[in-house]
């Protein structure tokens, strides 16, 4: 689908969810103020929304949320700013939440991968009354910061079903790459992923990588092989890179299994090639682009959906399917 029609649709969708909501109780910080004054008072142009993730849009993965979130800004009308520390870094992410509620803005979208390092921002925000919402990570606590509502996927379950697929192929020992340890939903992941193995019977370990550095990514993926490892799942295409090329120097391509979370372009040709079992889909195009709507929506008529995680995932692409989105992935939109 274009790019155009594509966002066409989301906002169709958007609109859908504008009028549901208002025919349903305002939410409990609906604005008090009428509808049509709030409308007349905040023309589009002059609604801010602060986006502040812990993922830089230089990353393959953050750049397609980033992409969401441009593109919603463009359709909507809002002034949209995004910002995420230089690397995984919760003190300068923190600072950098601070600095977006100095400036008061109209609504602020934040991930949450430390809740403990984040949340005096966050209820910061809360606190001076802006309406905030989380993505990507965060399903788990979001409620507790105050957050109006959470646009992404429950972690666990995903790497349950990535250790569900895994299994059926017969693995019975292996490795769930980390390339950032303590972030919660990253460990939520593994923790899946290796609970639904040992189900099935087998065995398996994090191993830790920095996603940073392929080189050493490579390395570490190439010495953990050693132990007799026929399965592998990645928490990011970085990550499932450096592990397919290990498994290729190592002379282990089709003998071990690789699955990986999120898509590129490479990732959807190796799996179309046969190199990659599976990548485990969260659409984090959505999680840029819905809360820029929904709460220039909630801005503008105080409506806003129900409540809860609206979720964006899981969802598998495999050799079967791959084809289907390799053309978006090369927009960014996949």
């Amino acid at each position: 689908m274009h790019p155009q029609k594509f966002r066409a649709v989301l906002g169709c969708l958007a609109a859908v969810l504008a009028v549901a909501c208002s025919k349903s109780e305002p939410a409990a910080q609906a604005p008090q103020a009428p509808a049509a004054a709030a409308s007349s008072a905040a023309p589009r142009k002059n609604i801010t929304i602060a986006v502040v993730t812990h993922g830089q849009a230089s990353d393959t993965f953050w750049s397609v949320v980033k992409n969401g979130v441009n593109n919603a800004a463009q359709d909507t009308g809002v002034t949209v700013t995004y910002n995420a520390p230089q690397t995984f870094d919760m003190v300068a992410m923190s600072r950098l939440i601070d600095a977006e509620v100095a400036k008061k803005p109209d609504g602020l979208v934040v991930s949450i991968p430390d809740a403990e390092a984040l949340s005096r921002s966050i209820q910061a925000a809360v606190a001076a009354g802006i309406p905030v919402m989380s993505i990507n990570s965060g399903a788990d606590v979001y409620k507790g910061l105050g957050v109006l509502l959470h646009v992404g996927q429950t972690e666990y379950e995903a790497g349950v079903g990535g250790g569900e697929k895994m299994a059926a192929t017969g693995v019975k020992n292996v490795l769930c790459v980390n390339h950032e340890v303590g972030n919660a939903s990253l460990d939520l992941r593994c923790k899946g992923f290796l609970d639904a193995v040992t189900k099935a019977g087998g065995t398996g370990r994090v191993l830790s990588v920095n996603a940073a550095d392929p080189t050493d990514s490579q390395q570490k993926v190439s010495a953990a092989l050693t132990g007799g490892v026929d399965g592998i799942l990645t928490l990011g295409p970085l990550s499932s890179n450096a592990a397919l090329a290990a498994l290729k120097q190592g002379g282990s391509l089709g003998k071990v299994k690789l699955g990986t979370f999120d898509l590129t372009p490479d990732v959807l040709s190796g799996i179309q090639g046969g190199e990659l079992e599976f990548a485990i889909d969260q659409q984090q195009y959505l999680q840029g682009y819905l809360p820029i709507v929904l709460l220039s929506q909630y801005k503008q008529f105080g409506v806003l959906p129900a409540g809860g995680v609206l979720p964006t995932g899981p969802g598998f692409v495999t050799r079967e399917t791959a084809s289907r989105v390799i053309e978006l992935s090369k927009q960014g939109i996949r």
